[in-house]
């Protein structure tokens, strides 16, 4: 079982919490390169925006529905970024997670990786009733996964991997202003819907009970 050095940033703006990742993979990158061997340092952030679009770089910038001035009146910012996947949303009431570990230490491929992520997560709502499931061609969490009408992804999923060293991550709608939805594509797709812990149960989920569970899901399953 995993312990991960998790960091609890609050709320913390998009591109300083870029920056901080970037700190942190050089130096993984950097211990692992002295050591010729595996590092066993990793760092997990967890994190909310303020509001900010994001697009992976293999994204189409015409899934951002907002530009210019809009983007000012509804108080978000728009970046261009070195993750895979399409254009999401992070905001205040969304948890998002950055693990920053080299994976060759956890003997596991990009692709268990995500899966694990995956998982944890499916788990972590679990808890509250939500049955979560992959969606085939697609990343993430979703719930209904293989209804063609109520498909609605839950959580996003985009990560780099430098050297086998991870950034970005995964964002989990808790209690996500789900309007700032309606101006993108999420993730490139035009016909499924979003939606979070929050609106599912009809109540607000406490952030600090979700990061526990969460933590202990991310912890059991690496």
């Amino acid at each position: 079982m995993a312990e991960f050095n998790f960091i609890d940033l609050g709320l913390k703006d998009y591109k300083d919490c870029w920056d901080y990742q970037e700190e942190l993979l050089a130096e993984v990158t950097a211990d692992k390169l002295v050591l010729k061997n595996p590092s066993a340092k990793n760092f997990f952030l967890l994190v909310e925006h303020p509001h900010v679009y994001t697009l992976g770089k293999s994204g189409d910038e015409k899934n951002l529905l907002a530009h210019g001035d809009f983007l000012k009146k509804i108080e978000a910012t728009f970046y261009k970024i070195n993750r895979g996947g399409d254009i999401t949303y992070h905001g205040p009431g969304q948890l998002v997670g950055y693990p920053i570990i080299d994976l060759e230490n956890y003997n596991i491929g990009v692709r268990e990786y995500i899966e694990k992520m995956e998982d944890a997560i499916i788990a972590t709502i679990a808890v509250y009733g939500l049955t979560g499931a992959r969606k085939e061609g697609a990343t993430g969490v979703w719930l209904d996964a293989t209804h063609k009408v109520r498909a609605r992804k839950i959580c996003a999923i985009g990560v780099r991997v430098s050297r086998y060293v991870t950034m970005h991550g995964f964002a989990l709608n808790v209690n996500t202003d789900m309007r700032y939805f309606n101006y993108i594509n999420p993730c490139g797709f035009s016909s499924f819907g979003v939606t979070s812990i929050q609106q599912e149960l009809g109540r607000e989920i406490p952030m600090d009970e979700v990061k526990s569970v969460l933590k202990e899901n991310f912890n059991r399953l690496y």
